[in-house]
């Protein structure tokens, strides 16, 4: 399975932006996710969802600006972001698993993309 994460750039407070991950090579149908690591911290959950599209779930930072969805027939996971700040500069990288485990933990995931830079100016 390769992830190919893409959409990042420089956007400024307040403007939205939507990252795109295209999968490859995807077996099984289980969850879908969004990570970031903000400079100088760790990897930190954004939002999971199911392949079929179902079962949002949101981080607290993000939750009612932000959007989770799937394209199953492209398999391709979006994540739109609406009213930007600039604790959203981050890298974001998105991910799935072929295994069961707490959803919202980096661990959980043994496939990732190689992340894409989100800067947010004020």
């Amino acid at each position: 399975v390769q992830l190919q994460a893409s959409g990042g750039g420089l956007v400024q407070a307040g403007d939205s932006l939507r990252l795109s991950c295209v999968a490859s090579g995807l077996t099984f149908r289980t969850y879908a996710a969004w990570f970031r690591r903000e400079p100088g911290k760790e990897r930190t959950f954004v939002a999971f969802i199911r392949w079929s599209g179902e079962d949002p779930f949101y981080a607290d930072s993000v939750q009612g600006r932000t959007t989770i969805s799937t394209d199953s027939a492209k398999n391709t996971v979006y994540l739109q972001m609406n009213r930007m700040e600039p604790e959203d500069t981050a890298i974001y990288y998105c991910a799935t698993t072929s295994r069961s485990g707490p959803l919202t933990t980096p661990t959980t995931y043994n496939y990732w993309g190689r992340g894409t830079q989100v800067t947010v100016s004020s």
